[in-house]
C-alpha cells in the first residue's frame, strides 16, 4: 500500500476494517467523515448527527463481530458512515432517492441493519427482544444499541431499559449525548475510571461483593449497596441508569478512538447483565460549517463542500407549514389562550416563529408525542387553547392518548397534522398515510383538509374557534399553490364542502390538496366530451351530506380523492351513501386512495404518479369506471 492510498477504499465490508492496525482507524475516520460530506452534498439528508458519530461507528465496527454482533442505530439518521462501511459505499450518493438507499436504517437493505428505524427511542426494546431471543437459542453473539440523548427524552427508552434491568439481560446500550451537555467534562479522568469500571476485574469483583452482601443481614446489605452506588455516581453521574438496573460507564469522549476502544472491549467481554456506556460526541464534527451551524447541519439540501452554502430552492409559493406558523402566530395575536405544543420538532412544525414571538405559550416537550397529547388535553380543561402541531407519521405513536384522553372527554385540543401524504425522500417511514383513518373513526372529532395554503389559513382559524370538541386539519410537506392569502383567517361553516367546477357526467370529490390534479383531470376529460364537476370536500368529517348526495344523484360516476390509506374519506364517503341507499340507480363509485403498500422514497410527483392519484390516474379511473380505455397521450378513446 503506497503513502498516499486511501484506506477507505480498501474496506468493502467490516471484515476489511478488522485487519487494519489500530494506528490507522483514526485516519480511516477521517476519510469516512470526507466521504459522507461528500455524498449528503450530492443527496442532501441528515449530516450533522452521521459525522458526530463517525469514530464510534468505526470503533464498533472494529471491537464487535457485525453483523453476528447486532448493531442497532435509534433513528437511523445517523447511520450513513455506516451504510459506507457495511458494503454500501458503491450505492451512498443515491441516498434518498428514488431507487436508491433509505435515509434510514432497513432490514431489506443490508444484513448489518437488523432492525429498521426512522422513529426514535425504539433501539432498547429491540435490542432487548433480540437478546432474549439469543438466550433462548443459546447463542453467545453482542447486542449494542446506539441511542441519541434525544431520543431518551421518549419515555419508551425508559420503559425498554427499566424491563431490560429487571431481566439481568447481556445488552449494551451507548448513549450518544452530542446535544443535551447532560454531562460533566470528559478528560483524562474521566476516561481512565471509564477503562477501570468497565473491566472485567472491577466486574467480577463487583458481582463478588453483589454476592457477599446477599448473605448479609438486611440492613447490612442495603448499606453496602448504598456505599458503593454512592462511591460510583460522585464520580460518574450514573445514578438513574444505575437504578434502572444498568451498569453505567462514562462519561467518555466519542472522538478519541484511545478512549473508545479498550471501553467497547471491556463491554464486549462482560460476562452477564446489561451495561449502559455514555459518550460524548459533537454533532457536525470535523466539518467547520455544521460545527458553527445553529442546527449542526441536522438535515440539509444539496451544498456546496467547500463553502457549505446549500442549495436555494426556487419556490413559487410558501410552504404550507410556514403558512400554518405565520398564521398562527396571527390567530395568538388576537387570542392570549392560544398555545403552541411541539414534540421536538419546532422548526419543522414552522412553530420557531411562534415561539419568537410568544415564548411562555411555546411547550417544546421533546420526543414525547404521548405526552405531549394529554399535556395538551390538560391545558384545555383549563381554558386554554392548545394547537398540537405534530408530524402525521409521528401523532400515530401517541394515538391512544388522543382517543382516550382528548376523543372521549371532548377536549378541544387542535391538531395540525404536518407532512400528510407522501413526503418524498423520507419515504414510508415518515409518511402521513393513516391520520384520516385513524382520527376520522373517532366520535365527534372533526377532521379537515385544506385544498392550498389559503385554505389552510382559514382552517386554522376554524380549529381556533371550535371550543366544544376536538379537530384536526392535515397539510403536506412542501410548497403551496401559489393562491393568495387572505389577511385574516376566517372559520368555515362545519362539515361543508364547496363546489369549485360544474359538469353533468363525472363527480370528482377531492379532499386535500389533490384538488389541483382533480382540475387538471376535469380538463382532460372536458377533451374526450366528458363534462366534470370537482368538488373540494373541506372536512372528512363530519362530511357535507347534502353535497355528497347531490353529487350521488346528479352524475353517472363519483370518484373520491385523497392522500391517504384505504379506510379513511371515501371509505366514509360509502358508508354514507349505503345508508342513503344511494348506490343505485347505475351510479358507480370508485375511492381513489394510496395503493395498499409502502411506497419508498422517490420525488413526491414521482410517488404520486406511482399511486395513480396524479390527474392522468384520475382520467384513467373514471374511464375504467364507464368500461372505456383512454390513451393519454394519442388524446383519443381506444
Amino acid at each position: 500500500m503506497t503513502r498516499n492510498s486511501r484506506l477507505l477504499d480498501q474496506i468493502i465490508e467490516p471484515a476489511d476494517l478488522r485487519q487494519l492496525g489500530e494506528s490507522e482507524l483514526g485516519r480511516l475516520a477521517d476519510e469516512l467523515r470526507a466521504e459522507t460530506i461528500d455524498a449528503v452534498s450530492v443527496t442532501g439528508g441528515h449530516l450533522g448527527a452521521g459525522l458526530g458519530v463517525v469514530e464510534l461507528t468505526v470503533a464498533l465496527h472494529y471491537v464487535f463481530d457485525t453483523p453476528t454482533d447486532r448493531l442497532i442505530w435509534d433513528v437511523g439518521h445517523q447511520a450513513y458512515p455506516h451504510k459506507i462501511l457495511t458494503g454500501r459505499r458503491d450505492r451512498i450518493r443515491t441516498l434518498r432517492q428514488g431507487g436508491g438507499l433509505s435515509g434510514f436504517t432497513k432490514r431489506a437493505e443490508s444484513p448489518y441493519d437488523p432492525f429498521g428505524a426512522a422513529h426514535s427511542s425504539t433501539s432498547i426494546s429491540a435490542g432487548l427482544g433480540m437478546a432474549v431471543a439469543r438466550d433462548l437459542e443459546g447463542r453467545k453473539n453482542n447486542v449494542i444499541c446506539v441511542i441519541g440523548d434525544g431520543a431518551l427524552s421518549a419515555g419508551m427508552a425508559y420503559e425498554a431499559m427499566n424491563n431490560a434491568g429487571s431481566m439481568d439481560a447481556r445488552l449494551i446500550v451507548i448513549l450518544n449525548d452530542n446535544d443535551m451537555s447532560i454531562a460533566p467534562p470528559v478528560g483524562a479522568m474521566s476516561a481512565y475510571l471509564a477503562r477501570v469500571l468497565s473491566g472485567r476485574t472491577y466486574l467480577s469483583l463487583r458481582e463478588i461483593a453483589k454476592q457477599v452482601t446477599y448473605k448479609l443481614p438486611k440492613r447490612l446489605a442495603r448499606r453496602a449497596a448504598q456505599t458503593e452506588t454512592f462511591a460510583r455516581s460522585f464520580w460518574t453521574g450514573g445514578t438513574l441508569f444505575e437504578e434502572l438496573g444498568f451498569y453505567y460507564v462514562g462519561p467518555i469522549d466519542g472522538h478519541d478512538l484511545g478512549h473508545l476502544l479498550p471501553v467497547l472491549r471491556n463491554a464486549r467481554d462482560a460476562p452477564n447483565g446489561p451495561i449502559f456506556i455514555h459518550v460524548v460526541t459533537q454533532k457536525g464534527k470535523g466539518y467547520a460549517p455544521a460545527e458553527s451551524a445553529e442546527d449542526k447541519y441536522h438535515g440539509v439540501v444539496k451544498f456546496d463542500v467547500v463553502t457549505g452554502k446549500q442549495a436555494k430552492a426556487q419556490a413559487s409559493a410558501p410552504a404550507y407549514t410556514k403558512v400554518f406558523g405565520d398564521a398562527l402566530v396571527a390567530e395568538a395575536s388576537r387570542d392570549r389562550r392560544i398555545v403552541a405544543i411541539t414534540a421536538a420538532m419546532p422548526s419543522g412544525t414552522g412553530l420557531d416563529a411562534f415561539k419568537r414571538a410568544f415564548p411562555d405559550r411555546f411547550f417544546d416537550v421533546g420526543i414525547a408525542e404521548q405526552h405531549a397529547v394529554t399535556f395538551a388535553a390538560g391545558l384545555a380543561t383549563e381554558g386554554m387553547k392548545p394547537f398540537a402541531a405534530i408530524y402525521s407519521t409521528f401523532l400515530q405513536r401517541a394515538y391512544d392518548q388522543v382517543v382516550h384522553d382528548v376523543a372521549i372527554q371532548r377536549l378541544p385540543v387542535r391538531f395540525a397534522i404536518d407532512r400528510a401524504g407522501l413526503v418524498g425522500a423520507d419515504g414510508p417511514t415518515h409518511a402521513g398515510s393513516f391520520d384520516v383513518g385513524y382520527l376520522a373513526s373517532l366520535p365527534g372529532f372533526v377532521v379537515m383538509a385544506p385544498a392550498d395554503e389559503c385554505e389552510l389559513v382559514h382552517m386554522m382559524a376554524t380549529a381556533a374557534a371550535i371550543d366544544d370538541r376536538p379537530s384536526a386539519f392535515r397539510y403536506p410537506r412542501g410548497d403551496g399553490t401559489g393562491a393568495t392569502l387572505p389577511e385574516k383567517g376566517v372559520p368555515l361553516p362545519i362539515g361543508k364542502g364547496r363546489i369549485v367546477r360544474e359538469g353533468t357526467t363525472v363527480a370528482l370529490l377531492s379532499l386535500g390538496t389533490r384538488l389541483a390534479e382533480c382540475c387538471k383531470a376535469a380538463e382532460q376529460l372536458a377533451r374526450f366530451g366528458l363534462s366534470t364537476t370537482v368538488a373540494d370536500a373541506r372536512f372528512a368529517k363530519p362530511l357535507d351530506t347534502d353535497l355528497v348526495l347531490r353529487l350521488a344523484r346528479e352524475h353517472e360516476v363519483l370518484v373520491t380523492i385523497e392522500e391517504g390509506a384505504i379506510g379513511g374519506f371515501g371509505s366514509h364517503v360509502l358508508q354514507l351513501l349505503s345508508q342513503h341507499d344511494a348506490l343505485g340507480g347505475g351510479l358507480k363509485v370508485r375511492p381513489m386512495v394510496l395503493p395498499d403498500v409502502f411506497i419508498d422514497q422517490d420525488s413526491p410527483a414521482a410517488m404520486y404518479a406511482k399511486a395513480g392519484l396524479d390527474a392522468d390516474g384520475i382520467v384513467r379511473t373514471v374511464f375504467e369506471c364507464l368500461g372505456r380505455q383512454v390513451g393519454l397521450r394519442a388524446g383519443h378513446l381506444a
